[in-house]
């Protein structure tokens, strides 16, 4: 066996992108094996967001499209992990010198190993990409719950993977990048509030404006007003919340991109944001209607955790539940007087996500505090601080930001939606019959069930909902 060389010196990028050669160099000396433990277990703890989300819608929707739900997150899950593979981290995390996008020159992660990340020269290009594949499969699945119980199924997944393109890893250069033109005017965003949620929640509102109010049951239904319905499952609502608030702390905990103070900080501000919007929506809640609910509790969680996304790493802990609170809060009211823009978004996505992102990002600007970066070892006093530390440019930026992620991700939303909708076979809402048949009944064989037959022995059924909507019949098989 051949020597093996250790790592002292990083040859230049152009000339060696990977960062050595394997086969007679250690790659991994340089670095700290703690910092790559940490995200990799960050990288395991944040996949399971995904299917988390798609727990929670399940148990939001009605019962004869949520299986819908489910099915989605695990589409996300592979149709969008294949797309990061291809060309979706080279969209984001490529070397070029442009504002806008990246190139294709780590397309199926080509070149993509050793070398110092962008993200943090603590860890290396390929641990950053492990850990990334998640950040975009969970924001895809926050978007999809937008075809609540009324989209179709294959223009909903083309639509998904046209918009992961088109918004997600364009905002995520404009602001991980650092040559994205956000990243340089000076928006601080920890851990994606513009790519992740602002720009779900604004692209949700644009899908549910085209998609129209979903239909009762009832044979008198139109289109043209707005169904209330409640979730047929709040347990598996809750579960879906438990889980995503367990993957936030390494959602966000692990966007330090290494093991240092600054990662348990975040942590803390993760979870005392929780808290506080877990308070502050059934609060009011209670202040409006006398009683709570569990559907409010949960929200609340969420967008605790959606408004100290952008901050977690920039503010101290004495204000973190109070940025829960607040913008639970605002996610709580836009909510509530949301019936005055005539849009049937009754997983709420734009305003936990949408507007609780930005939100946070504006809070972000007021409360971020210049020593708290620092504690990751590396930052120093490269941070400026926000408003509160008289940095009064700050709130300028954040709110540039904000602005520009909700614009971007509802204006090209609109358009993409229009496109693939005029596309013949590619129509974006169900037809009546299946839509009030429930989607599940339309796409899978495992929307049955099993009941009791008169001998006592199990016998699979088929549930059919009648198109009037009266008594549902069995069909035994």
């Amino acid at each position: 066996m051949s020597d093996i060389a250790q790592i002292s010196e990083w040859p230049d990028y152009s000339t060696n992108p990977r960062g050595g050669d394997p086969i007679t160099q250690d790659l991994t000396s340089p670095y700290d094996k703690g910092d790559l433990a940490w995200m990799a277990v960050c990288t395991i703890l944040c996949w399971q967001i995904t299917p988390a989300v798609g727990f929670l819608y399940a148990g939001m929707h009605r019962r004869k499209a949520a299986l819908t739900m489910v099915f989605q997150s695990l589409f996300c899950a592979c149709a969008c992990g294949i797309q990061f593979w291809l060309y979706g981290y080279s969209l984001y995390q490529s070397r070029p010198t442009n504002p806008m996008l990246g190139n294709l020159s780590l397309g199926v992660l080509h070149n993509v190993l050793a070398y110092p990340s962008l993200a943090n020269s603590d860890i290396p290009d390929l641990v950053y990409a492990c850990f990334g594949f998640t950040f975009v499969t969970a924001t895809a699945m926050i978007l999809a719950g937008a075809m609540l119980e009324r989209g179709r199924l294959m223009p909903s997944m083309v639509f998904l993977l046209c918009w992961t393109t088109f918004v997600y890893y364009v905002l995520a250069y404009f602001e991980w990048n650092p040559n994205g033109w956000l990243y340089k005017l000076g928006v601080l965003d920890f851990a994606g509030s513009g790519p992740v949620h602002i720009a779900s929640g604004f692209g949700a509102l644009a899908w549910s404006m085209l998609l129209g109010p979903r239909l009762s049951d009832s044979p008198l239904s139109s289109r043209k007003k707005i169904a209330h319905f409640k979730p047929h499952n709040p347990t598996l609502l809750t579960l879906g919340t438990i889980l995503i608030w367990f993957g936030w702390f390494a959602f966000n905990g692990g966007s330090t991109a290494n093991m240092s103070l600054r990662s348990i900080y975040v942590m803390i501000n993760t979870n005392l944001a929780a808290c506080g919007g877990g308070l502050g929506w059934p609060l009011f809640e209670y202040i409006h209607n006398r009683k709570i609910s569990i559907v409010g509790f949960c929200s609340g969680i969420i967008s605790g955790l959606v408004g100290i996304t952008p901050a977690a790493g920039f503010v101290p802990v004495y204000v973190a539940a109070l940025i829960g609170f607040l913008t639970s809060i605002c996610s709580f009211y836009t909510k509530k007087f949301s019936y005055l823009i005539s849009v049937d978004e009754g997983l709420d996505i734009w305003a936990i996500h949408g507007m609780g992102g930005y939100v946070g990002d504006i809070l972000t600007g007021f409360f971020a505090a210049s020593w708290v970066p620092a504690l990751d070892g590396v930052t120093g006093n490269s941070s400026p601080g926000g408003w509160w530390e008289r940095n009064w440019i700050q709130m300028g930026y954040q709110l540039a930001g904000a602005t520009t992620c909700a614009a971007w991700s509802f204006g090209v939303s609109c358009i993409l939606l229009f496109i693939i909708n005029k596309i013949p076979g590619m129509h974006l809402r169900a037809t009546k019959e299946d839509e009030i048949r429930g989607l599940d009944y339309k796409y899978f064989d495992d929307a049955e069930c099993e009941i009791m037959g008169e001998s006592g022995t199990l016998e699979g059924v088929r549930v059919q909902y009648p198109l009037d909507g009266t008594n549902r019949q069995q069909t035994k098989q």
